[in-house]
């Protein structure tokens, strides 16, 4: 006699198939696979036939057997010769394990006490902009439009063509000798930076770089580490990911105060040449101090560059580096400011003692490098296309700086009164009145968007509250409008 299939639906449950024939099995096997998981479909539970689940649903039997065999690929059901497949045991294990965990709820996000305490640490989270529009305030992004697009392509296709010629290989995580070979001579020219090509270790931007050396100088729990207050907080970030305790030191208008270093600082984090966020620049009086203290108290001091190729006035001050004569200066620079963010190259320039070990922990956390992108920006370097570059650009972002400081003369003296700086791609003003600064700061995310609260570099609320001003990417014509608008806000 044989036997009768039963009448109704196959399963107790919903399912939802549609579109093509491949697409109907995945659909099958999900929706199954679910059930199991969330045991609607229990622990030795019989499948319907294939037959009957492909009448049902008015699709291929085929269809219905794939998603099966793939069940019993993946161990969530267990076939049997002679009789219907049943759901496994495993998957009650799972299911078991996913219920005491619901019994349990965790926090979401950055309380989630599985994570290291540090990352829940609110001061390190990301804060990138988001939601800004093209033409903006924002700091950080230098101007795309005038940046030969069509010679780094030519250059790039080159480099391929020159990489589809040669067996495949690692290349060294320190960098392509090509590439180091030119950044030494460039920051020789244009930054007055002594160093050999070994001396350069090409990194993934300059946030790698400050990984890199925390990893390098950092003991944990001893090492103290000072910073300026307020400066960029990702060079925090990673020291403070190494271990090291973080010592504030504050900046006035001749750059870090150099007097307040504790003696038993190893580490001193500056950026000698553009301030992040106030703009100044170290004196030269402080650096020698710096150097000084250094040497005394056997730190070393970590230099980034920054925005050190776009300085108008008087003749650049050099690099920190170039007055070091004890080995205790690494030098880091970057060329997402020059260049564009996105290229992601930075590099360090190291002293002797250090440079192998730094390339040790290069490799550790980087084994090669991108060889193509390294020999296109090598090509770039050499041929003169970045020296051309930036020569090209510094007029143009002078005309922008000018334009904002006469915006804020005119429209916002009250308000305002800017910090001297006379380098990089921000202006950075303080606020004359601090107890309206909340309430300013709201205005300007509308009327001057991208613009930045320099206490979002600081880990404690500044006393003397400013706004910073990018003007990499917003026209010299559109500056004053824009400050202008603000002025009428804030007057309201």
């Amino acid at each position: 006699m044989t036997s009768q299939e039963p009448v109704g639906p196959p399963f107790a449950f919903p399912l939802q198939l549609d579109g093509e024939s491949g697409g109907r099995m995945r659909q099958l096997h999900e929706q199954l696979r679910a059930a199991i998981l969330d045991r609607r479909l229990c622990a030795g539970a019989e499948l319907p036939s294939t037959r009957r689940v492909a009448t049902a649903y008015a699709i291929a039997r085929n269809t219905v057997i794939a998603a099966y065999d793939l069940l019993i690929a993946e161990g969530y059901v267990v076939p049997r010769a002679g009789a219907k497949a049943i759901v496994a045991e495993l998957a009650a294990a799972s299911v078991a394990a996913r219920r005491a965990a619901k019994a349990r709820p965790l926090p979401l996000g950055l309380e989630d006490p599985r994570l290291n305490p540090l990352w829940r640490t609110p001061f390190l989270a990301s804060s990138s902009p988001r939601g800004l529009p093209p033409r903006s305030f924002r700091l950080g992004v230098p101007e795309h439009r005038h940046f030969p697009h069509e010679i780094w392509r030519k250059l790039s296709a080159h480099a391929l063509r020159a990489w589809s010629k040669v067996p495949f290989s690692y290349p060294p995580s320190e960098g392509i000798a090509e590439l180091r070979e030119a950044i030494a001579q460039h920051v020789a020219f244009a930054r007055a930076v002594a160093c050999k090509a070994d001396s350069v270790v090409v990194t993934s931007g300059a946030q790698q770089a400050f990984d890199l050396l925390a990893r390098l100088l950092v003991t944990p729990g001893k090492t103290r580490v000072a910073f300026e207050e307020p400066g960029y907080p990702p060079v925090r970030a990673a020291m403070a990911a190494a271990g090291a305790q973080l010592v504030s030191i504050p900046v006035d208008d001749e750059g870090l105060c150099v007097d307040r270093l504790p003696p038993d600082v190893k580490i001193v984090s500056v950026t000698p040449s553009h301030q992040s966020p106030t703009g100044v620049a170290l004196s030269m009086r402080r650096r020698i101090a710096l150097l000084d203290f250094a040497r005394t108290h056997g730190a070393v001091v970590l230099e980034d560059d920054y925005d050190g190729e776009f300085r108008f006035g008087g003749r650049p001050l050099d690099a920190l580096q170039t007055l070091d004569r004890d080995a205790l200066v690494f030098y880091i620079g970057t060329f997402s400011k020059s260049l564009f963010p996105a290229l992601r190259k930075g590099f360090v320039v190291a002293p002797a003692w250090a440079r192998d070990a730094l390339v040790t922990v290069k490799h550790c956390t980087d084994s090669h490098g991108d060889a193509i992108a390294q020999a296109t920006l090598a090509a770039f370097i050499r041929e003169g296309h970045l020296a051309r570059h930036v020569r090209r650009m510094r007029p143009i972002y002078a005309e922008r700086r000018e334009a904002l400081l006469d915006g804020l003369d005119r429209y916002l003296r009250d308000w305002f009164e800017p910090i001297p700086s006379e380098a990089g791609l921000h202006l950075a003003a303080r606020i004359r009145a601090p107890v309206l600064a909340d309430a300013m700061f709201a205005k300007a995310r509308v009327h001057v968007p991208g613009a930045m609260s320099a206490g979002e570099y600081s880990r404690e609320p500044l006393q003397r509250p400013a706004l910073t001003f990018g003007y990499g990417v917003i026209d010299a014509d559109e500056i004053a409008p824009a400050l202008q608008r603000f002025a009428r806000a804030l007057e309201g």
